[in-house]
C-alpha cells in the first residue's frame, strides 16, 4: 500500500512538472479536433442531402469522392511530412527554412493537383470505371467529378498552408476558415441541389458547384489574411525557391515515407472492409457503424496527436532534445490513462448505440460486441496514434513510422484476418479481434523506439 502511494505521488509530481507542456497541447489540440469534427459532421450532412436524390446520385458522389480521397492522402502525406521540417525550423526561429520547406511542399502539391485535375477533366469515365461497371452511376458521377476536379489545385494550397500554419502554432485561424467554408458548402449544397432561395435546382451538379466554390473561397480568404496580417507565411515568391539539391534530397527522404505510410495504411483498412463484406452484409453493416462511431471517439485524440507533433517538433528545433524525449515518454503513460475514460464511456453506451440504427437484431448484437472489443483496445489504438503521428514524426523518424505501420499490417494482419474470416470462418467478433494484432505489434515496436531515444533527428542542422 505504501509503495502504491509513493507511485501515485511520483506520477502526480511528474504531471505537475509537465503541466505547461499539456496546457500547450490542449491549446493547440482542441482547435484541430474541432476542425476535424466540424468537417466530419458537415460531410455527413452533405451525404444526407445528396442521398435525397436517390441511390444512383449518392453512389456517383461517393465514387467521385473516392478519387478526391486518394488525392487527399497525397496532400496529407506532403503536409505532414513538411510539418516535420517547419515545426523544427520554427522552434529554431529559422524563417528561411520554414519558407523553403513550404515552397517545396507547394510545388509538389501543385504537381499532384495538376495530375489529378487533368485526369478528372480528360478521363472521368475511365477513372470511375475502376470502381464500378454501373453505367448509370458513372453517367451521374462524370459531371460531379469534372467540376470538383477544378478545385483540387485550390485544395492543395489550403491543406499545405494550414499545415505550415499549425506547425508555427497558429491553429484557430484554420479552424475558423474551415468552419466558414464548410458551412457555406452545406448552405449552397442545399440551395443548389433542391433549388431554394431563388437559385436553380441543379441536383448533383449543384452539389459539385457548391463544393468547388467553397474550396476556392477558403484558400483565397486564407491567402488574403496571411498577407494582410503580415504573417510569417507572407513570403515573396523568390524566397520560396532557391533550395539546394542537398535540402531537396533531405526533404524527399523524410516526406516520401509519410506519403507511402498514409496510402499503405488506408489501403490496408480497405482490405479489412473487403473481408468483412465477404463475411456477410450484416457483418459489414455492423463493422461500418462501429468504425464510424470510433472515428468520432478518436476526434479529440487526433487533435492531441497532431498538437504533440507541433510541440515536440518545436522543442527539437529549439535544441531541447532531452526535454522532448522526457515529454514523449511521459505521454506514453498519460495518453492510455486518459483513453481509459473513453473506454468506460463506450462500454456504458454499447447496449444503446445500436438502437439508433434501423438494423436487424443480429446486426445490433454484433455492434454491441464490436463496441466492447473497441473499448478494450482503445488505449492501444490511441497510443499508436500519438506514437506515430505525435512523437516519431516530430523527430523526423518517418522511415521507422512507415516500417512499423505497413509491414505488420500487410505481411501479418491482413493475411491473418483473411484466413481466419474467409477460410476458417471464425465468428465476426473473433475476426475483428484478430484485426487488432497489428496494433499490438506497432505499440510494442513504437514504445521501444521512443524509450531508446533514437527517434530524435534534428533536421535543421
Amino acid at each position: 500500500m505504501h509503495e502504491q502511494s509513493l507511485l501515485l505521488k511520483k506520477l502526480a509530481f511528474r504531471f505537475t512538472r509537465e503541466k505547461p507542456f499539456y496546457k500547450r497541447l490542449i491549446w493547440l489540440g482542441l482547435p484541430i479536433a474541432l476542425q476535424n469534427l466540424i468537417a466530419s459532421s458537415l460531410n455527413m450532412l452533405d451525404t444526407l442531402m445528396i442521398g435525397q436524390l436517390g441511390e444512383t446520385a449518392i453512389a456517383g458522389v461517393a465514387l467521385s469522392n473516392q478519387i478526391f480521397f486518394l488525392f487527399m492522402l497525397l496532400l496529407f502525406g506532403i503536409s505532414s511530412g513538411t510539418a516535420v521540417f517547419t515545426a523544427q525550423y520554427w522552434g529554431k526561429k529559422d524563417i528561411t527554412g520554414v519558407h523553403q520547406a513550404m515552397g517545396i511542399a507547394l510545388l509538389f502539391g501543385v504537381i499532384g493537383a495538376g495530375l489529378f485535375t487533368t485526369a478528372a477533366l480528360a478521363f472521368p469515365s475511365l477513372l470511375l470505371r475502376i470502381f464500378t461497371r454501373d453505367t448509370a452511376v458513372v453517367t451521374a458521377a462524370v459531371p460531379y467529378l469534372r467540376i470538383t476536379g477544378i478545385s483540387y489545385l485550390f485544395t492543395a494550397g489550403t491543406i499545405i498552408l494550414q499545415g505550415v500554419m499549425r506547425s508555427t502554432g497558429v491553429v484557430k485561424l484554420p479552424l475558423y476558415l474551415s468552419a466558414g467554408a464548410l458551412s457555406l458548402n452545406a448552405f449552397f449544397n442545399f440551395a443548389l441541389i433542391f433549388g431554394r432561395f431563388g437559385l436553380p435546382r441543379l441536383g448533383i451538379t449543384g452539389a459539385a458547384l457548391a463544393t468547388t466554390g467553397a474550396r476556392i473561397l477558403e484558400v483565397v480568404v486564407l491567402v488574403i489574411i496571411i498577407y494582410a496580417t503580415r504573417s510569417p507565411l507572407a513570403v515573396r515568391f523568390r524566397n520560396l525557391t532557391g533550395q539546394t539539391s542537398q535540402f531537396i534530397k533531405r526533404y524527399l527522404g523524410k516526406v516520401y515515407p509519410v506519403i507511402l505510410n498514409e496510402v499503405g495504411w488506408s489501403m490496408g483498412i480497405t482490405m479489412f472492409t473487403l473481408v468483412f463484406a465477404r463475411m456477410g452484409t450484416s457483418v459489414l453493416a455492423a463493422y461500418n457503424i462501429t468504425e464510424t462511431f470510433s472515428r468520432l471517439m478518436f476526434v479529440l485524440f487526433f487533435g492531441s496527436a497532431n498538437a504533440s507533433a507541433i510541440v515536440l517538433g518545436n522543442m527539437i528545433g529549439e535544441g531541447f532534445q532531452r526535454e522532448a524525449n522526457r515529454h514523449a515518454r511521459f505521454m506514453m503513460i498519460a495518453v492510455p490513462a486518459t483513453s481509459a475514460l473513453f473506454s468506460l464511456l463506450i462500454l456504458v453506451l454499447s447496449p444503446w448505440i445500436p438502437l439508433a440504427f434501423n438494423v436487424s437484431e443480429e446486426v445490433r448484437v454484433l455492434i454491441k460486441g464490436l463496441m466492447r472489443i473497441l473499448a478494450v483496445m482503445m488505449f492501444v489504438r490511441v497510443s499508436n496514434m500519438h506514437i506515430i503521428i505525435g512523437v516519431l514524426r516530430s523527430g523526423g523518424d518517418t522511415h521507422y513510422c512507415m516500417t512499423i505501420e505497413i509491414i505488420p499490417l500487410w505481411l501479418i494482419t491482413i493475411p491473418l484476418v483473411a484466413f481466419c474470416g474467409l477460410v476458417l470462418h471464425f465468428p465476426p467478433l473473433l475476426t475483428y479481434a484478430v484485426s487488432m494484432t497489428e496494433e499490438f505489434i506497432k505499440y510494442i515496436l513504437g514504445l521501444r523506439r521512443i524509450f531508446s531515444g533514437k527517434w530524435i533527428h534534428d533536421l535543421t542542422v
